[in-house]
């Protein structure tokens, strides 16, 4: 089990009661996150960033921004040559507080004055609140950088781009993690998955409890066809009763949408992710999933539901094959250490001590945020994936430079990017 009961809230009660009283956890995840009235992110109440609940690699400041731009123009470069006459498009999928997108801007103008005219900034966000959020900043951001919008920005779904698909770079921020995920338990040696059961008091009010069900059917074959695949045996054989995991359905449908938003161009993915022998360890007896609030973590993910964030790392390998079943060809994958050096991580350290003295505690802030960037015990184990998405209409006779994070970092002996 996960944390201990808890306080069930007005709110939620009325969904428990129209749902008979017990839910797949998956479903409890699905309502605190994004319920567009009262989740987390649904109503816009999560903060993002140093002063809020949690923060991400691109609100520590612009260089982490800076560095994945620099991948983008190679893309974008690449993408305007085989496609001369077409708009392009970056498509941030959760784009948070649109810090990414802020900070992107200012590096593709800045890098790629020449295909501005050609750019279009494409945001996807299914909660509300944090849209609002996003327009304000982009807003602000615009007001304070620049006269007139350098390119394009629109709001939409990945159901409507698969209407009208696009051109160029897809971006997954730190985002797979926060889908709602089964958490699977093993009981008398066998799993079952996870619920969440409304109990009521006598003294009135209700709790929420941990229960279990069978797992269903479908979710089982999903599962297997997965397990098999990737030859991954689930559960470890030295795990005892007790023991409790996450999987990722959600991810296999939307890698399936993501493929259909883009004719033609790249995914990055950058999330917390682990190989499989280490997610699906006997040792890892209580899974990844944990809730933050006001930079706390804590493994309570039942209190307080709509006010704090739940996420859960993801398997590598179950990830990437959903991608690849999906309409995706992996190019590979490293962790953010060794990517944010290939991408120049070492010569903005060094530029850092250019910066006159006058400007020491900018100097100070950016290089702490580096060092978290890359320091293992924190976000240097992220992992960026590149995904390839190709045009059958277009036939390519020669094969793309391959992507510069994937690459060995200039003057740097540097381990080569990992494989699956």
């Amino acid at each position: 089990m996960t944390g201990p009961a808890a306080p069930c809230p007005l709110w939620l009660h009325q969904r428990f009661v129209q749902s008979g009283g017990s839910v797949p956890f998956s479903q409890f995840m699905a309502w605190a996150l994004h319920d567009p009235e009262h989740g987390s992110y649904g109503s816009g109440q999560l903060k993002i960033g140093k002063g809020g609940d949690f923060v991400t690699s691109a609100t520590l400041g612009p260089d982490f921004s800076a560095l994945m731009g620099c991948q983008l123009v190679q893309w974008l470069r690449a993408l305007a040559q085989k496609h001369p006459s077409e708009t392009l498009s970056i498509v941030e999928v959760g784009p948070g507080e649109a810090e990414l997108s802020c900070d992107l801007i200012d590096h593709l103008s800045e890098h790629l004055p020449d295909l501005m005219h050609r750019l279009e900034l494409v945001l996807v966000e299914i909660n509300p609140g944090m849209e609002q959020r996003q327009r304000n900043r982009l807003e602000q951001h615009q007001d304070s950088q620049h006269t007139q919008p350098l390119f394009p920005k629109r709001w939409t779904s990945l159901s409507d781009l698969k209407t009208r698909p696009v051109i160029g770079v897809l971006i997954a921020h730190e985002l797979l993690d926060a889908f709602p995920v089964e958490r699977l338990e093993l009981i008398d040696g066998q799993l079952r998955r996870q619920t969440v059961q409304l109990h009521q008091k006598q003294t009135g009010g209700a709790d929420l409890h941990w229960g279990t069900e069978p797992i269903p059917h479908a979710l089982q074959e999903r599962m297997n066809s997965t397990l098999s695949a990737t030859q991954i045996s689930l559960p470890p054989a030295d795990a005892k009763d007790g023991w409790t995991t996450e999987w990722h359905d959600e991810c296999a449908s939307w890698f399936a949408e993501a493929s259909e938003a883009l004719i033609e161009g790249h995914l990055l993915v950058v999330d917390y992710a682990l190989e499989a022998h280490r997610y699906y360890s006997a040792r890892r007896s209580d899974g990844t999933l944990i809730a933050y609030r006001n930079q706390r973590a804590s493994n309570s993910v039942l209190m307080d539901a709509g006010q704090q964030d739940i996420t859960a790392h993801l398997c590598l390998e179950t990830m990437v094959h959903q991608a690849t079943t999906n309409g995706w060809c992996l190019e590979g994958q490293r962790r953010q250490g060794e990517a944010l050096l290939a991408l120049g991580l070492a010569e903005r350290f060094s530029s850092l001590q250019q910066l006159p003295g006058n400007q020491l505690s900018e100097v100070l802030q950016r290089r702490e945020a580096l060092l978290r960037l890359v320091d293992p015990s924190c976000l240097g184990e992220f992992r960026w994936l590149s995904f390839l998405r190709f045009n059958p209409l277009v036939p390519s006779n020669t094969p793309g430079e391959r992507s510069q994070f994937l690459q060995e970092p200039s003057g740097l002996n540097a381990t080569q990017p990992s494989r699956l």
